[in-house]
């Protein structure tokens, strides 16, 4: 069975830069499950991926348009630190959740100067060429539950 949409697809995968660094990789035992064309993966590894079978390897080099985007310079901003209600220590590293007028986002603090917090949210990849190694352990049909809910359910 060839990967196409509305199919359930296990991988595993290995995730570096352009630079080789290693930024994420599947667990031995535990395979990445999506299901093809419902957004459950970005969409540059998802076309590298169409027409593969189970067994199958593969290699993709996918673009930051097609990964998490450019990195956008007006996602980085200095807000009053009296912008994190109920948060006491506020410190460089520390991710919350915030509204933004494309809904929810992930903004990290990148730096504190008195009652200054300068926040990114920017995803970390944005801007970044990543460089996949996949390998193909199952493909099948999505259950119709599956296909409703947009993810994969367990067997």
């Amino acid at each position: 069975m060839q990967i196409s949409a509305d199919k359930v697809v296990f991988i595993h995968y290995t995730l570096t830069n352009a630079d080789g660094e290693l930024l994420d990789k599947s667990p031995e035992t535990e395979p990445l499950g999506y299901i093809h064309g419902a957004g459950n993966i970005i969409s540059g590894l998802e076309s590298a991926l169409v027409g593969m079978s189970a067994g199958d390897d593969c290699t993709a080099q996918v673009e930051p348009e097609q990964g998490y985007g450019l990195r956008d310079e007006t996602l980085v901003q200095d807000v009053p630190q009296g912008a994190f209600e109920g948060v006491e220590d506020i410190a460089a590293g520390m991710r919350f959740q915030a509204e933004s007028e494309q809904g929810m986002r992930v903004i990290e603090v990148m730096a504190v100067d008195g009652d200054v917090v300068t926040v990114d949210g920017n995803h970390p990849l944005a801007g970044e060429t990543l460089c996949f190694k996949v390998q193909i352990e199952l493909v099948r049909n999505a259950s119709a539950e599956e296909l409703e809910h947009g993810h994969v359910h367990p067997d």
